[in-house]
């Protein structure tokens, strides 16, 4: 492709992020970005932050027998929704919509504990970053990467590589999986210092000894009489200081 084919037009408005390294979204739980919070809704009333963000597709996650295979385009941090909205508008406007499937911004419901009650809101799991159902050539690729707030493909330079079903899977389950079991807001590292915010020790601190992510829990050694003492806590039980 031509080198001026690979020149954004972009609103001159937005200011562009800083580079982003791409996650490596085979392993999403330890090497995904650091997730940018979305405003939470405590209230039933009140209206979700990311109500525009995609849902999970349904149906099929994956046919690796279809055309359309999906891509990760990365954008100006926060435009997320404005490029998925943009994406749609061009190919209805410009006639690819046929070659394009589902748009994603996958997100996680995240839970913390404020004035002793539990409340949950929703993150990016991926800022910056755009997946898309596509049936890739030449073409759409000039139009996908000229999009408004697109700064370009995930990989691959000039020739995009899609991502495997194993990969497209994982992230979806994490999605899902997190709508079911909410994660906490906060994650803890062995000798992070701790205060207790919750239980009968409530306003103790101590450093933390131990992390069981899978039960969302912590070893945290607490002095009591003079003693370390370790102490079992849930994550929602503490916090960092």
């Amino acid at each position: 492709m031509a080198e001026a084919d690979k020149e954004l037009h972009l609103d001159e408005q937005a200011e562009p992020a800083p580079e982003a390294e791409a996650p490596e979204f085979s392993s999403a739980e330890e090497s995904a970005p650091e997730p940018v919070e979305e405003p939470a809704a405590e209230t039933a009333g009140e209206p979700a932050a990311d109500e525009a963000v995609s849902a999970a597709p349904t149906g099929p996650v994956y046919d690796e027998s279809s055309p359309k295979k999906w891509y990760i385009i990365h954008t100006y941090s926060g435009f997320e929704n404005k490029v998925r909205e943009s994406l749609q508008s061009r190919a209805n406007a410009f006639g690819f919509a046929h070659k394009i499937g589902q748009i994603l911004i996958p997100t996680e419901e995240v839970v913390e504990l404020r004035g002793g009650k539990k409340v949950t809101s929703k993150r990016l799991v991926y800022p910056g970053y755009v997946l898309v159902e596509m049936e890739m050539d030449d073409a759409l690729w000039h139009e996908v990467k000229n999009t408004p707030r697109v700064t370009g493909f995930v990989g691959g330079g000039n020739t995009p590589v899609p991502l495997s079903a194993d990969e497209v899977n994982q992230i979806l389950y994490r999605q899902a999986s997190s709508a079911e079991r909410p994660r906490p807001k906060t994650t803890f590292e062995k000798n992070d210092s701790v205060r207790i915010v919750d239980g009968p020790f409530a306003n103790f601190s101590g450093k933390v000894d131990e992390v069981n992510t899978e039960r969302g829990t912590l070893r945290v050694m607490v002095t009591i009489f003079g003693r370390a003492t370790p102490v079992e806590l849930e994550f929602l039980q503490v916090e960092k200081v």
